[in-house]
């Protein structure tokens, strides 16, 4: 996955509406995001789009997602 600055900021953006909808706790997280993206509900971008993006939702890529996630949200929350 490409380093968090360099990203588009849409996924930014997806991953904390994502959290708005169902709160940031796993696999409930992970099934809303895969919940929007099954039915473009953000910004029309579904699957092939965020993985074009730079952030597939792939089983084999939950890792570096729960890595993405964890990143954005000490980024929106600071402490």
């Amino acid at each position: 996955m490409k380093v968090m600055n360099c990203l588009d900021p849409r996924l930014k953006e997806f991953v904390l509406f994502c959290i708005e909808r169902s709160g940031n706790s796993w696999p409930g997280l992970y099934d809303e995001m895969a919940n929007v993206a099954g039915q473009r509900l953000f910004k029309g971008l579904g699957y092939i789009e965020l993985k074009e993006l730079g952030l597939s939702l792939a089983a084999s890529n939950l890792d570096n997602l729960i890595r993405f996630v964890d990143r954005v949200v000490s980024q929106d929350h600071p402490e």
